[in-house]
């Protein structure tokens, strides 16, 4: 595939209309013009092509332009591209519901769904304190999380995030105050754990935590019996638990979903991101029977009263059942184990080099944690000049690629992250 080296008058004419997002617009580099994808190629304006190493925004588990997902778009958008989920339901929606709560463990029963990560969080959190306050227990309205977390930028789910990390520091005295704990991980931040728990318990509707890696928030892993932890703490003061799955579920950490490998349940789970195979926007708040029938009532207020205008978009439901095929027919999780493996080794020579303080791998992701980075975006345009889509943050540079990827591409990509450290 080949490409025009100059650059299209739709980028010329359209850039100054464009606000980024994650970006001081006054001094940000013009970003790229991708014309085309595939597979885990990224095609640029000016002809040049990149390999992507973190799956766009890691959520194209099976590639770009996957022709079997395409075709189930397009077969979809011949018959119903969009209709309101008011009053009215359809097959796509049904069947990705239903299959959805096969994967999970049998009390996650009931799919609320929307269109963002973002917007999944802040519905689990409204069903966990609203599910309190139809019972009349009026206390219970704040959401205990996690030093490290990170569950999106929308007002609500930026209270749950952790306050330390800045990106939403302006709008500290603007949020809702939440509890923020320390992951009980040792002796020390489980005590603090506990005594969060022994003293506000009466006010707190739900725990919500990412299971096994808080993402965004640093790439930092954490143990399956952490989890366990956190559930038996939630259990011992009758507190709701919410998963936020939107970055780890569908294979990403090796299982399915991440809390398997810690064999518990959570009350809430929120998915996303690779849902749809990285295709349209969906996302899915996933709450047991418990949780549900707390909101049947003869009281109209007891209602959820949530609906965002393209929930349950026919064609995103269309697209995820297409990707679940694919989990069914092809061995995603084995590529995943494959990927880890490769990854383990190749990432293990940036050991060596100066100012990496750790080498990490769990599932798909892989992770170069560094001193520092002085200069964030010339090691992104380092990488970009070394023919790669690879995206550090803070002090992290990382892989979560396409389960699909070829041996070759992931070689390209991990030697070019040893020869960019390197230099």
């Amino acid at each position: 595939m080949t490409h025009s080296h100059r650059l299209p008058h739709w980028y010329q004419k359209g850039l100054p209309h464009i606000w980024l997002p994650y970006s001081q617009m006054q001094t940000t580099p013009h970003p790229l013009a991708a014309v085309a994808t595939n597979g885990s190629q990224i095609f640029l304006a000016d002809g040049r092509q990149l390999v992507d190493g973190i799956a766009s925004w890691w959520t194209a588990c099976h590639g770009y332009n996957h022709p079997y997902i395409c075709t189930a778009v397009q077969r979809q958008l011949d018959t119903i591209p969009h209709i309101m989920f008011g009053g009215i339901v359809h097959e796509p929606a049904l069947h990705l519901a239903q299959r959805l709560c096969h994967r999970l463990p049998s009390p996650l029963q009931h799919v609320f769904f929307t269109d963002s990560g973002s917007v999944s969080v802040e519905v689990a959190m409204k069903m966990a304190i609203q599910s309190r306050l139809n019972k009349g227990e009026t206390q219970r309205t704040r959401i205990l999380a996690f030093r490290g977390g990170y569950h999106g930028d929308t007002l609500g789910t930026m209270a749950v995030c952790d306050p330390e990390e800045g990106m939403h520091a302006l709008y500290g005295n603007v949020l809702t105050q939440q509890i923020i704990s320390p992951l009980p991980c040792d002796d020390a931040s489980f005590k603090i754990f506990n005594t969060l728990l022994e003293r506000h318990a009466h006010t707190i509707a739900a725990i919500l935590v990412e299971p096994l890696v808080q993402g965004a928030g640093g790439m930092r892993f954490h143990p399956p019996e952490i989890l366990r932890t956190i559930r038996h703490a939630a259990d011992r003061y009758d507190i709701l638990l919410i998963l936020d799955e939107i970055f780890t579920g569908f294979g990403r950490t090796g299982t399915f979903f991440a809390h398997e490998q810690a064999n518990i349940v959570p009350d809430i789970i929120t998915l996303s991101k690779a849902l749809t195979g990285g295709t349209l926007a969906l996302a899915a708040t996933i709450a047991t029977t418990c949780v549900f029938e707390s909101f049947l009532s003869n009281v109209p207020e007891h209602a959820l009263m949530h609906g965002p205008t393209f929930m349950a978009n026919p064609l995103a439901c269309a697209s995820a059942n297409a990707s679940l095929d694919l989990f069914d027919t092809e061995p995603r999780l084995e590529q995943v184990a494959a990927l880890n493996s490769f990854l383990t080794d190749a990432l293990k020579p940036c050991r060596t080099l100066h100012g990496v303080r750790d080498i990490r791998t769990l599932g798909a992701i892989g992770v170069v944690e560094l001193d520092r980075i002085t200069n964030l975006e010339k090691l992104r345009q380092d990488f970009i000049a070394h023919g790669c889509w690879i995206r550090p943050f803070r002090n992290i540079v990382y892989l979560t690629p396409a389960f699909t990827i070829s041996e070759e591409e992931l070689q390209t990509l991990t030697s070019t992250i040893y020869k960019v450290l390197s230099a």
